[in-house]
């Protein structure tokens, strides 16, 4: 094993261990702050393997943009920072969900395991290249994309900010309200 190997396993515990426990939180910022490890990880996969550019996006879309919106979103909905029993589910549920997960590593790794062995021919493409295409090529899907996040936090935003400064409910409509309006 070479340096290099050593590197990318150890990034690649990291990535796996804290993506793990960006699912397994029961608090909701702690599972985006852990998505943020899990993605950095990712970057660092991508360094080792000498996809700086790949990296580099990896960082500025999904750390600083996507983890960002997430929690920009959190503080909007005013979400609670604890765990919330109304969300959780049972034992049972969790056991089923682990073993499904379980099942799909399981396949995944039949598939993958026996890929590893074989001579990988690695097609090396030029950062410039890459550049150009991305930003000749795909420039107006970049930006179509920016706007509809903007469009997006915008909306946010404001539905928030009606829902602060909106009518107020009371007891008594919320009963008639739940039960579809007939009243009990």
């Amino acid at each position: 094993m070479t340096a290099l190997d050593v590197a990318f396993a150890a990034v690649g515990a990291i990535a796996a261990a804290s993506g793990l426990l960006a699912v397994t939180t029961r608090h909701v910022v702690h599972a985006a702050l852990w998505l943020v490890v899990c993605l950095g990880s990712v970057a660092g996969c991508y360094l080792v393997l000498g996809a700086e550019f790949v990296a580099l996006v990896q960082i500025l879309v999904y750390v600083g943009a996507v983890v960002v919106l997430v929690l920009f979103a959190l503080m909007l909905t005013r979400a609670p920072i604890g765990p919330n029993p109304d969300v959780s589910t049972s034992r049972l549920h969790r056991v089923l969900a682990a073993v499904l997960g379980a099942a799909v590593t399981a396949l995944l790794a039949s598939a993958l395991l026996p890929l590893a062995g074989e001579a990988v021919h690695r097609h090396t493409t030029e950062n410039a290249f890459l550049a150009s295409q991305l930003f000749g090529t795909w420039v107006w899907p970049f930006e179509v994309l920016s706007l509809l996040l903007l469009v997006a936090l915008i909306g946010a935003l404001a539905i928030s900010r009606l829902a602060i400064s909106g009518p107020a409910v009371s007891s008594a409509d919320e009963g008639s309200v739940a039960d579809g309006g007939g009243g009990r």
